[in-house]
């Protein structure tokens, strides 16, 4: 990476791929959960 710009802490890009993993994570999560009939804490043994 020869430019100057930062990809860590507050930028668009880190913000933009933080946005895109949390719902991707929920999605996943509701996935497994509608796939298994129990919910997160459950899925742990917390539940």
């Amino acid at each position: 990476m020869s430019d100057s710009t930062s990809r860590f802490g507050f930028v668009a890009f880190a913000e933009t791929w933080n946005g895109r993993l949390a719902m991707l994570g929920f999605v996943i999560g509701l996935a497994t959960e509608l796939l298994t009939g129990q919910g997160i804490l459950g899925q742990i043994g917390l539940g």
